[in-house]
């Protein structure tokens, strides 16, 4: 992240959620020409990687703006007083009723830098024991274990869509490798 980046200027709050806000912002053009966008202004977000005795915890989850639910791994919004092993801790507890003793950083990404100027934060979460927190009320989970490999295998082959869960597991395979901790055939 570039702390220097040049913020677009303020805009109207169209819609303030709860943890986000759309804005839209009018831009003059080089030409003179006057334009809108829409921008999602997000205090940024977590995914987790949740490894236990060689199986990733999946979710399936149903996603309004599909209207499907999908396989993804657990992830979640970062309130702001939150810092972002906080958040990781947090999200890993409410959706899979896990706590970690172990993170390690995946790195970062942008979500949809096009829209947003969400920063997701990625987690590889190991050690993990029972410890529930009560998941939001408007989310519907099913916690399912899969076999790292089998995952990292549907994440090539197209039979995950969530991008998000197909960067993470990329990355945990090459992190894990380097570590000379899993072997794939």
């Amino acid at each position: 992240m570039n702390p220097d980046a040049p913020m677009p200027p303020p805009g109207q709050v169209v819609w303030p959620g709860d943890s986000w806000q759309f804005r839209l912002h009018q831009l003059t053009l080089p030409d003179g020409q006057t334009v809108e966008r829409g921008i999602i202004d997000h205090p940024g977000s977590v995914l987790l990687l949740p490894l236990q005795d060689g199986d990733v915890l999946m979710l399936r989850q149903y996603r309004l703006a599909l209207n499907q639910t999908i396989l993804e791994l657990p992830a979640g919004t970062r309130h702001p007083s939150e810092t972002w092993l906080e958040c990781a801790q947090r999200e890993l507890r409410e959706e899979t009723g896990y706590r970690a003793a172990s993170f390690t950083s995946l790195g970062s990404i942008w979500l949809a830098p096009g829209v947003s100027n969400e920063r997701m934060a990625l987690y590889l979460a190991r050690d993990l024991t029972p410890d529930p927190l009560p998941g939001d009320p408007d989310e519907q989970i099913e916690v399912q274990r899969i076999p790292l490999a089998t995952a990292v295998r549907m994440a090539v082959e197209g039979e995950l869509e969530d991008a998000k869960s197909i960067v993470a597991l990329l990355r945990a395979q090459a992190s894990l490798r380097a570590q000379a901790l899993l072997h794939f055939d």
